[in-house]
């Protein structure tokens, strides 16, 4: 069958058709790009989203940290300061109370039985210590008389105790400032022993700190040894 002409009809069906398609493929184009375009705006929102948020919690941690660094330093430094504030007032103390026991022995050379008994006791434990047939003993002018007869007793002591007789020399040329005993130079001059009231408080101040510091504070918790 031999094919005709389309008339103007047929020829505009066709032509609506076609426009219909191409508008259908069109739209379903359209469609697909727009799909498409918004999964993308999604997926870099969402990433954008994340990269803030990571942004944000890193800015947090960070001034979390540093606001814990900067409590520990304060607290640091309270403590510090408390712990220093303690120590003060614990070293106030113990010079309050060698200040009192200072004061205490300056006393005892007023006292003039007790003061013989103590100055015959030192010159006699100097007197065995150096162990010379002659010693200087130097004394406060204002312990002369007593130094002097102390000095007699312990050389009678020294002798019942050794077997020797020893010679001695009575110095007043300590200062009146101290608290008073005595100080022995041996005959050869070799030997030096220090046997005043104050220089026997410092040995017994330092020999006695830690003891002392102990019946009055405590058993320090951060001290390891004992010697």
């Amino acid at each position: 069958m031999a094919s005709r002409p389309l008339n103007d009809d047929e020829v505009l069906s066709e032509m609506n058709k076609m426009v219909s398609f191409i508008k259908q493929e069109a739209l379903e184009k359209a469609r697909e790009i727009r799909v498409k375009a918004n999964e993308e705006f999604a997926i870099e929102k969402a990433k954008l989203v994340k990269q803030e948020q990571q942004a944000i919690d890193a800015q947090y941690e960070k001034k979390r940290k540093g606001s814990e660094v900067a409590q520990k330093i304060a607290q640091s430094t309270l403590t510090n300061k408390s712990r220093l504030k303690l120590l003060h007032r614990r070293e106030e103390h113990l010079q309050d109370l060698f200040s009192t026991t200072r004061s205490s022995i300056t006393t005892l050379a007023t006292e003039q039985s007790r003061y013989v008994q103590f100055q015959e006791g030192v010159i006699l434990q100097a007197f065995l210590q150096i162990m010379e047939p002659s010693v200087t003993i130097l004394a406060r002018k204002s312990d002369l008389a007593v130094a002097t007869q102390a000095s007699e007793a312990a050389a009678k002591s020294f002798k019942e105790i050794s077997g020797r007789d020893i010679a001695f020399e009575v110095d007043a040329s300590l200062s009146d400032d101290g608290a008073g005993g005595v100080k022995l130079i041996s005959g050869s001059r070799r030997i030096t022993l220090d046997n005043t009231l104050d220089e026997r408080l410092r040995l017994l101040e330092d020999r006695m700190l830690p003891e002392i510091r102990k019946d009055l504070f405590g058993i320090n918790e951060n001290r390891k040894f004992y010697t």
